[in-house]
């Protein structure tokens, strides 16, 4: 069966990405951190012949820059807030399981989709839970049918694991390790001193 990775991503550009994280640590330090997540991101899972790599790039006009690797795939994530664009994802990508991540979380590692794909051998869906109440990664196995997972979820906030969860009633869920998700200054510090503990 084919297994598929969808790699959300914002185009690169200053001013436009980490805008919360800007405010506490300024525009190019967040600039320069969504840049070099991104890159590490798509270097270490990209060539993973386990699955197959696609970014869902927004907005839409930037599929096809040259920012992106001219070797992985690329779709446009569409019009409509974040459950929108990921139940399309859902919705449209070829036959298999498809586990999304955001572009922004640097711990994450072949090691974990592995884990996320194999859990989905028996669980409906799987969570990458953030430390936040949100969550760094979501997997559906789409089998026998696409589930609706978003429905009335409130975004950017502790909610959103436990909104996304209660569509999933009668479901079998499975949860990965907590990872950091760095929106601001404070996860930003959290993730820095984590680096520096790593063998």
């Amino acid at each position: 069966m084919n297994r598929h990775l969808v790699v959300f991503a914002k185009a690169p550009r200053m001013g436009r990405v980490k805008t919360r994280l800007a405010k506490d640590i300024g525009t190019v330090a967040a600039w320069g951190f969504f840049r070099h997540a991104l890159a590490g991101l798509l270097s270490r899972l990209s060539d993973d012949s386990r699955w197959n790599t696609v970014i869902a790039v927004a907005p839409d006009t930037a599929v096809g820059s040259p920012v992106w690797p001219a070797h992985i795939d690329q779709a446009p994530q569409g019009q409509g807030d974040l459950g929108d664009r990921m139940q399309r994802t859902f919705d449209l990508m070829p036959h298999g399981p498809v586990i999304i991540v955001g572009a922004d979380i640097p711990g994450i590692e072949p090691k974990h989709i592995a884990d996320a794909f194999d859990a989905l051998g028996s669980h409906d869906a799987v969570f990458g839970q953030a430390d936040d109440g949100g969550y760094w990664l979501v997997g559906l196995k789409r089998s026998p049918k696409v589930r609706k997972i978003f429905k009335n979820v409130r975004w950017s906030g502790p909610h959103a694991l436990s909104d996304t969860m209660a569509n999933l009633k009668g479901a079998k869920v499975a949860l990965l390790e907590p990872l950091i998700d760095v929106d601001d200054g404070a996860d930003f510090q959290r993730w820095q001193a984590a680096q520096k503990k790593r063998p």
